[in-house]
């Protein structure tokens, strides 16, 4: 009687998730209808802030107690995979019309109106899905270590050992490493999968930043503005733009640079200033409020000079929060494509930032472990400082002659063809099956292209993903 019963509880189990992943599928769709007003009372948000809401808020749930180095729970990938399916899939029906020959009963040709998925999607979407997979598979990579382990925050002193660290990942549990340090061979993997991980990371940066400035910028962000770009960036940064010899370098250090909010406050007021410019250029009426007697040939040039130190700003502080600018756009923008893409992007950018982190966690044990006297430093001296790909000026000059270039991710990160040799590479635990995975990699990372003009937004170098944008 026990067998049976036994039985028909295991033929129950699938009909009865079925019926959960029914009811939550539900839940979610009323949620996103509603636009998360579920009082029914007409004051959500737009589609497209419920979509990006969601997405965000989808993958802080999974994602947010990813503390260790090592793969998901199979219920929270699975959960993962299946609800983000579920948001994504709202891309299938944003199409566009298209021109298409179709062939009539009688032979001849005719060209009629088709739909497809909107161009920008098309291309994005896939690719951002490879940079998930991407992600998880980093973290299955993790499955058969055994050379560290993690103490919990809240185990007594003498089991955490030098390794703690007092910055601002106090909540993180300890890591552990042998006495005498890593081996080589594990290092070698962990270098390994950390540059694996900020490929990566720099993919999802750079579609990212494409979707942000294809955004358009809201007219109550607009109004906000001051006239001029003096009162925006006040007397003292105005006259070091506008002299005539400029030096970037020389400008920062000049600034007051001690705090993140001092960092943030002169990004959005070099943001501010570079609208009130295009503004400017744009406007024909030179008695109008945005009217002014600067030339336009110095305006562009007070442009470009803004657009140098904000590139030097993102290279120098990857970690700062989005800008006022970005916030805005966001919060009103009412693209549901440009909603996805950008949300969809920025929490991989997250995972795969956090992932660096814990990589560099253990990196840094490893260092505490072989140099006792660097026990509790505050900051992690095994952090290397962002890769710039070009300078600013060169930046600059490309993408003036390459406007019209559509650029892959492999052309946009500086990878060369000797990075696709496959005899130059060597797997850190000596198995030719990780090689293969990095082949498959590099493969993947190469097709994926963001299919868009280069913007001074593309020389990004930032190894790190802003920790407050998400």
């Amino acid at each position: 009687m026990k067998r049976v019963l036994d039985q028909g509880q295991a033929r129950m189990k699938p009909v009865l998730q079925e019926k959960i992943i029914k009811i939550q599928m539900k839940e979610r769709f009323a949620k996103l209808l509603l636009g998360e007003d579920m009082s029914g009372g007409g004051k959500g948000v737009s589609s497209a802030l419920a979509l990006s809401n969601a997405i965000t808020n989808l993958a802080a749930s999974v994602f947010g107690e990813q503390r260790r180095l090592e793969p998901m729970s199979p219920e929270r990938k699975a959960r993962w995979i299946r609800e983000i399916d579920w948001l994504l899939s709202v891309t299938d029906h944003v199409v566009e019309l298209v021109p298409s020959q179709q062939k009539s009963k009688d032979g001849s040709n005719m060209e009629i109106m088709v739909t497809r998925q909107r161009n920008d999607l098309h291309m994005n979407i896939p690719a951002l899905r490879k940079l998930d997979a991407m992600l998880l598979d980093s973290l299955d990579n993790f499955k058969d270590q055994n050379e560290f382990y993690y103490v919990s925050r809240d185990s007594p002193e003498s089991e955490k050992g030098g390794t703690k660290r007092k910055d601002d990942k106090w909540w993180l549990p300890t890591v552990k490493v042998p006495p005498d340090g890593l081996s080589e061979r594990a290092k070698k993997f962990l270098h390994y999968q950390k540059d694996s991980v900020n490929q990566v990371l720099k993919a999802a940066m750079a579609i990212n930043a494409q979707i942000l400035s294809e955004m358009e910028i809201p007219e109550n962000y607009i109004e906000s503005l001051p006239k001029n770009g003096r009162a925006s960036l006040g007397d003292s940064a105005y006259r070091s733009i506008t002299l005539e010899y400029f030096d970037p370098d020389q400008f920062l250090s000049t600034m007051d640079l001690s705090s993140e909010h001092k960092i943030l406050d002169l990004k959005n007021r070099i943001e501010a200033s570079i609208v009130i410019w295009r503004r400017k250029m744009n406007q024909k009426d030179g008695k109008s409020a945005w009217g002014s007697a600067v030339s336009l040939e110095k305006r562009e040039l007070f442009e470009e000079r803004a657009e140098t130190i904000l590139l030097l700003l993102k290279q120098r502080f990857p970690g700062l929060p989005q800008s006022s600018l970005d916030v805005s756009k966001i919060q009103y923008n009412e693209d549901v494509g440009h909603a996805i893409l950008e949300s969809y992007s920025r929490i991989l950018e997250t995972l795969a930032s956090t992932v660096m982190s814990r990589i560099e966690d253990v990196l840094y044990a490893d260092h505490v472990a072989r140099n006792p006297s660097h026990a509790g430093h505050t900051s992690n001296t095994l952090k290397e400082a962002p890769q710039v790909l070009v300078s600013p000026k060169e930046g600059m000059e490309k993408n003036s002659e390459d406007t019209n270039a559509s650029m892959t991710l492999s052309d946009f990160m500086g990878w060369s063809q000797e990075q696709n040799d496959t005899t130059a590479k060597k797997d850190p635990f000596g198995s030719d099956e990780l090689l293969k995975d990095d082949d498959k990699c590099t493969q993947k990372l190469a097709n994926i292209s963001t299919n868009r003009k280069p913007s001074y937004l593309d020389n990004l170098g930032a190894s790190r993903s802003p920790t407050a944008r998400h």
